[in-house]
């Protein structure tokens, strides 16, 4: 499986991201250097590696949720695109607070920790729809793994359209997010626009 390698403080710096979003509440050290003006397809590549960072998703899978956003018959492609994202079940687990970064999340998604609607899913990137119930399985609840994951996300809001057990370890995707409860600081247009082309 293809991995970036980069440093992820070294990839937050080059992409003018703060690390909080991705669950990391170190800062980087070094200031950020003079930056030349960015071309205009230069600003929309940025915020197309940006969302992929985000949300650690590949090219090719990413192009994909592009088209499945075109082709959705409300609200704008760019809109489409962040919500198809955002109901991804590992940063569903990330929102409800059950992993301390996405790709802690996408880990316990792999390990098969995670059910949906009382059946095992294994693949980090399952689209989650409102209803569904997301909870960790019976025999993971105890471990101390998990103890350690609230200690650390238990101050973490839990956006308004999920619902969050932390006793439970379970959660409740109540609606489906708009583009305004999505805290990602991504120009969605900018993203349209590169792949308009």
């Amino acid at each position: 499986m293809a991995r970036d390698m980069t440093p992820v403080l070294k990839r937050c710096r080059s992409l003018d991201l703060d690390p909080v979003y991705l669950g990391i509440d170190k800062k980087s050290k070094r200031s950020a250097r003079s930056v030349r003006k960015l071309s205009e397809y230069g600003m929309q590549l940025k915020e197309k590696q940006k969302a992929k960072f985000i949300y650690g998703v590949l090219e090719k899978p990413f192009r994909n949720y592009f088209a499945r956003a075109q082709k959705l018959k409300y609200g704008t492609t760019g809109e489409n695109l962040m919500i198809l994202l955002e109901l991804r079940l590992d940063n569903i687990l990330f929102r409800m607070g059950f992993a301390r970064t996405r790709k802690e999340a996408r880990q316990i998604v792999d390990h098969k920790h995670v059910t949906v609607n009382g059946k095992r899913v294994n693949i980090p990137s399952y689209s989650v729809k409102p209803g569904d119930v997301i909870e960790i399985k019976e025999k993971f609840k105890g471990a101390q793994r998990y103890k350690d994951i609230l200690e650390v996300t238990g101050g973490r809001m839990v956006p308004d359209w999920l619902e969050a057990d932390k006793e439970s370890l379970s959660g409740t995707v109540k609606q489906v997010p708009t583009r305004a409860e999505i805290d990602v600081p991504v120009n969605e247009v900018l993203i349209v626009e590169l792949y308009s082309k």
